[in-house]
């Protein structure tokens, strides 16, 4: 179980979603906007808060990409010395 999985394109969407989350929650409190306004983007912050929390979940559960060969730690080898 990983969090952190580069080869994963859910990994960079859950990265994605996270940034657009904390710029909608920057948006409802730093800007004076009409108060539906304020309500319609809260409402897309926490939509895309539980989509994101919903992908960490998938991304969790899914095993990580096979790394490549030569990054693998070798099996222990027979021993062809035998006598």
């Amino acid at each position: 179980m990983r969090l952190i999985q580069p080869k994963q394109p859910t990994f960079w969407l859950l990265v994605v979603l996270n940034g657009l989350t904390a710029a909608l929650v920057w948006i409802v409190q730093n800007r004076e906007l009409v108060w539906f306004v304020h309500l319609i983007i809260a409402l897309f912050a926490v939509v895309n808060a539980l989509l994101c929390l919903w992908l960490m979940v998938v991304l969790l559960r899914e095993p990580p990409a096979k790394q490549n060969s030569a990054l693998q730690p070798t099996q222990a080898q027979p021993d062809i010395h035998e006598s």
